[in-house]
Order: C-alpha cells, then sequence, then structure tokens
C-alpha cells in the first residue's frame, strides 16, 4: 500500500497543512505533506482506553507517581516535522515543565503511542518510526488492533529495540510507565464486543 503522500511543486509548508479539508488529518515530514482521513471511531476508541490506562497514574497521579504530562494528539515540532500529531505523546514534567498555549510543542516527547491501522500502517513504520529515531524519542509503543498487539521500543544508540510484545496481561508493567500496572487484555473490547 502506497504511503499517504501528497506530493506538491516543492517542500509543503504549514499553510498547505491547514489548506487540507476537515475530514483530514495532516503531518509535515521532510517537506513532505502526508495526509490521511481523521482516525474512525475505533481507532480513537483504543487510543482512549490506552489514555485512560496511562493518564490517572502518570498525568493526574492518581494511583502512580504523576510528573507526565499525557497528551492525544498534541502538536508537536520537531526537526524536520513542522507539525506532526501522534495519537498519544508524553513528557516528563522535568523536561517540559508548562505546556505552550498558542504553538506547537517544541520539546522532544519522551514517549510516543501510535495506533496502527490499515491505510496508516506502512507510514507509521517506515516514515514516522524513523522519524522518532532521529529526533531522539526514547520510548515508543505501536498497537495493532487487527493483531491485538503492543509492541514496546526503546531507542538504544541511535536504534528501536524491542523490549516486548502484549496481549493478555492484565497487570502489565510497561516502560517507561512500569511504576504502575496497566491492563492491556482490556485495550482490545473496545469496538462493541463485550
Amino acid at each position: 500500500m502506497a504511503l499517504p503522500a501528497i506530493k506538491l511543486p516543492g517542500p509543503a509548508t504549514l499553510a498547505d497543512l491547514d489548506a487540507l479539508p476537515a475530514t483530514m488529518k495532516g503531518e509535515l515530514i521532510d517537506g513532505v505533506l502526508y495526509a490521511m482521513t481523521r482516525p474512525r471511531a475505533v481507532h480513537q476508541s483504543l487510543a482512549g482506553a490506552v489514555h485512560m490506562d496511562v493518564g490517572p497514574p502518570f498525568h493526574r497521579g492518581r494511583g502512580g507517581p504523576g510528573g507526565w504530562w499525557i497528551l492525544p494528539e498534541p502538536g508537536i515540532e520537531l526537526p524536520g516535522a513542522p507539525e506532526i500529531s501522534p495519537d498519544l505523546a508524553g513528557w516528563r514534567r522535568e523536561r517540559l515543565p508548562a505546556l505552550p498555549v498558542d504553538r506547537a510543542i517544541s520539546v522532544v516527547p519522551d514517549w510516543v503511542c501510535e495506533v496502527l491501522s490499515p491505510t496508516t500502517r506502512g507510514y507509521q513504520l517506515l516514515v514516522k518510526r524513523r522519524l522518532y529515531a532521529a529526533s531522539g524519542v526514547p520510548y515508543l509503543w505501536e498497537i495493532d488492533r487487527e493483531a491485538q498487539t503492543l509492541s514496546v521500543l526503546r531507542l538504544d544508540d541511535g536504534r528501536w529495540v524491542d523490549l516486548g510484545a502484549y496481549r493478555d496481561e492484565e497487570e502489565a508493567r510497561l516502560p517507561p510507565f512500569e511504576a504502575a500496572p496497566i491492563d492491556v487484555r482490556a485495550w482490545w473490547i473496545t469496538d462493541g464486543e463485550g
């Protein structure tokens, strides 16, 4: 499947991103505009389940240590990518003490979570995974809803190291969030199955 890139006569700009219709989501990476339909309900439900599990103990400090910003689809500016928006991203508050009000976050996240979908799988694995490594994102979670698996990756000397795959764990201690257990098995019950 082809990557969802829009080829323009020259490098794409934030104006090109802003010109996308409201039904589309776009990201600028290395002068290329990648555009796709907005995530569908089941995709968002799964991302929301992850946010509900990680947010309380780490963002809010409820049942965990706190000390993080955990945000859904934040606007982030990275080297070579003036605007990207992962499904979820997190920053340790000692690195990002306050959230910017009127601009994208320009601090590299400490953690990124992407939900893979059939239409964006290649883009996530071939383009965004490389961008996150080049930018120095220490942890990347890739969730495959169809395979019902979570892959946890850690950046080590510029390369991704696979720390494990998870599916049925009810009390997983997932890097970088080992301080509170996460029920991975419950994530797959997001599309009316029970």
